[in-house]
């Protein structure tokens, strides 16, 4: 066969750009490239600002100078052939099918996830960006570690926990147990546990109080000052400290780039993860406006993971000339830590309301240790997934070629 003749006959590549290497973007990304590690025709890169896995989950223990496993995303990858970008996305095109990466790369794609998450909302309330800390990022929550260390030494001070969901409550209590010398202060809109059931709300509220957590429900914070927050009605709450876990907010990229998405910017997709204006651009975690039977999914890792393997397994089967299956979540627990030897568990119904099955103290600490221990020995597991064949372009789509026995 001449050069000419093997040209027109090769294979071209498929180009699979992951955005965010969450939990969601990192089971994308090892799903899909596990699974055709053995072929050469789709090739898989994952892009992220870090080379380190972020465990969201366990922030509230950096933040209180806790040591938590360092999971590193190259090492993650290895032996499954996908590539690992390092940097940060500053634009997308979809039109072009292209991604920005530090405004001085561009990288192409055939198909794109999109998985870059949320952040804490800084913007909506003033003073939040300049004067509180936040659980962005381990460093962020660091940052807090050195101030909280600082404070204990200076025999005090008041810690003021603004947002009173599931991220202020456990911050909370792990502050308040790790440093007893400080005043913790948790402020929210709504009581802690406002929907659990009630002798999971009696546990809570009664963890909160043995660790001396002084809780202000039903207020609201209109402005973060240098060393107080200043309340809805007009009265200030002094704080040596403001860690602020009230609301999250996506990143604007999506929406400059033409995609569909909802009032929070997130990317409005179908019932395959595929977004609904660009079918090519998949969205997973966080960034993902999902709606299933009971409403529009809420981001947890309990949902994260499983969007990051469906948008693997819908790529394949476009890939295959195959309709994607539509995805299917429902929730079953929310376990809430309340320092290191306590908790409570809420096990709930698929639409998140919550069931008469409750579980607290030691042994609901001990659960959620099980169930939210690091992903890592479940991302290995994916590594091990058997090759599923190869994707060739056959009659202007892809038919799947299995590898001969």
């Amino acid at each position: 066969m001449d050069t000419t003749t093997a040209q027109r006959h090769e294979v071209p590549v498929h180009e699979v750009l992951v955005l965010g290497a969450g939990y969601a973007g990192l089971s994308t990304a090892i799903q899909l490239a596990a699974r055709t590690r053995k072929r050469g025709n789709l090739r898989v890169t994952l892009v992220n600002p870090y080379d380190t896995f972020t465990e969201r989950l366990r922030l509230h223990m950096t933040a209180t100078g806790q040591e938590t496993a360092e999971m590193n995303i190259p090492e993650l990858l290895d032996g499954t052939g996908a590539a690992f970008v390092r940097g940060w996305v500053t634009a997308v095109d979809a039109d072009a099918k292209t991604v920005r990466i530090d405004d001085d790369r561009v990288l192409r794609y055939d198909t794109l996830v999109y998985g870059l998450g949320s952040i804490a909302d800084t913007v909506t309330v003033p003073g939040v960006d300049d004067h509180a800390y936040t659980f962005n990022s381990p460093q962020d929550a660091a940052l807090l570690a050195d101030r909280l260390t600082r404070l204990t030494r200076l025999d005090g001070g008041t810690v003021v926990v603004g947002g009173s969901g599931l991220t202020g409550i456990e911050a909370a209590a792990e502050i308040a147990e790790r440093h007893p010398e400080l005043q913790v202060v948790l402020l929210g809109r709504q009581e802690p546990g406002a929907g659990m059931h009630p002798k999971a709300k009696a546990h809570l509220d009664a963890a909160l109080a043995r660790l001396g957590v002084r809780v202000l429900a039903g207020v609201e914070v209109v402005k973060v000052l240098p060393d107080s927050v200043e309340l809805a009605d007009g009265t200030g709450i002094p704080a040596d400290a403001v860690l602020w876990t009230s609301g999250t907010r996506v990143s604007p990229l999506a929406t400059a780039a033409g995609l569909t998405v909802d009032e929070r910017g997130r990317v409005v997709t179908d019932s395959a993860l595929r977004s609904v204006s660009h079918p090519e651009v998949y969205a997973v975690g966080d960034a993902a406006a999902i709606r299933q039977g009971y409403g529009v999914m809420h981001g947890t890792c309990q949902g994260g993971m499983p969007t990051g393997v469906h948008a693997a397994l819908s790529i394949l089967r476009v890939l295959a000339g195959k309709e994607p299956k539509p995805f299917r979540f429902g929730y079953y627990h929310t376990p809430v830590s309340l320092g290191r030897g306590d908790a409570v568990v809420q096990f709930t119904r698929p639409d998140d309301s919550p069931r008469r099955i409750v579980l607290t103290g030691k042994r609901a600490a001990k659960y959620k240790e099980t169930v939210s221990a690091a992903p890592w020995p479940t991302f290995a597991r994916m590594k091990k997934m058997p090759a599923s064949g190869a994707f060739w372009p056959h009659g202007g789509r892809y038919t799947k070629i299995r590898s001969a026995k």
